[in-house]
C-alpha cells in the first residue's frame, strides 16, 4: 500500500545560493511540507552557510502559506569528503580548466554524495521528493549536473534503499535568465529582491560589493553566470516565466 502522504513532503538541497533558493520557493509552492538540508564540506564560500539561514527566514514572508509549510533544517558535516577532491572550491587556488577539460571548481562526485546523504535523511524523515538546483542549460561543465546522471542515481537510490524517491530538478532546462524569471513567477518582486540581496553564489565567498545582480567578487565563474543571467533578464524587461 502506497503512503500517499509522502507525495506531499519534500527535502530541498539548500545551499543558500541563487538556484537552491529558487528551488526552495518552487517546493514551498507545491508541497504541504518542505524540509531543507545543507552540506558543510569545507567550501571556500562558507558564507553561504550563513546566507541560507537568512534566506530561510526571509522566504516565509514572501507568501503567507509558505511559513506553515517550511519544516526543519538539517546541516550535514561532510568536511572529510570535501578534503578529498583538492579543488578550487575548498582550496585557495586560481580558477582554471583541468587536463580533463573540466573546471577545477568541480568537486568529483559532489552531487552524487549530496543526494545519497539527502536520500538517507529523507528515508528517516518520511520525505519522498529530493529537490535540487542542478542545471545543464547554463552551468559550469559539471557532469554530475546532467539529468541522465541524476536519472541513474535515482534508480540506484531506489534499488539500494527499497524506496521510491524522485529527484526533482526544476531548473534543469532553464537558463539563468529564466531562473530569475521563475523567481518572479513564484514570489514576485519580493522573492527576486530576497534572492538578489541575501542569497550567496560567489565562489570566493565575497559579500562586500553589491552589484545589480547581488553580492560577489564579480569575476569568478559563479558570479559570471549570475551576472549574465541577470543582465539578460533585465534587458528583456524582467518578465515572469510562464509555467
Amino acid at each position: 500500500m502506497t503512503d500517499t502522504s509522502r507525495d506531499q513532503r519534500a527535502l530541498v538541497l539548500f545551499s543558500g545560493g541563487q538556484d537552491s533558493s529558487v528551488c526552495l520557493a518552487w517546493a514551498l509552492a507545491r508541497y504541504d511540507h518542505v524540509e531543507t538540508v545543507g552540506f558543510d564540506y569545507g567550501q571556500r564560500h562558507a558564507v553561504e552557510m550563513e546566507a541560507r539561514q537568512v534566506v530561510r527566514r526571509g522566504i516565509v514572508g514572501v507568501d503567507p502559506a509558505w511559513g506553515s509549510r517550511l519544516g526543519e533544517d538539517h546541516v550535514l558535516d561532510m568536511r572529510g569528503f570535501g578534503a578529498i577532491g583538492e579543488t578550487a572550491m575548498t582550496e585557495a587556488r586560481a580558477f582554471e580548466i583541468t587536463e580533463k577539460g573540466l573546471p577545477n571548481t568541480f568537486v568529483p562526485g559532489r552531487n552524487l554524495v549530496f543526494l545519497t546523504y539527502a536520500a538517507a535523511l529523507a528515508d528517516r524523515r518520511g520525505l519522498r521528493d529530493l529537490v535540487g538546483g542542478m542545471c545543464e542549460t547554463d552551468f559550469s561543465g559539471y557532469p554530475d549536473c546532467r539529468r541522465d546522471t541524476l536519472d541513474a542515481l535515482e534508480t540506484s537510490l531506489n534499488l539500494g534503499m527499497a524506496q521510491d524517491f524522485r529527484i526533482q530538478t526544476p531548473l534543469m532546462r532553464l537558463t539563468k535568465a529564466q531562473t530569475w524569471a521563475l523567481s518572479r513567477t513564484l514570489g514576485g518582486e519580493r522573492l527576486v529582491e530576497l534572492i538578489r540581496t541575501e542569497s550567496h553564489t560567489c565562489y570566493r565567498g565575497e559579500r562586500g560589493e553589491a552589484h545589480a545582480w547581488g553580492h560577489g567578487c564579480g569575476d569568478c565563474p559563479a558570479c559570471d553566470l549570475r551576472a549574465r543571467g541577470w543582465n539578460e533578464w533585465d534587458a528583456a524587461g524582467r518578465p515572469a516565466l510562464s509555467l
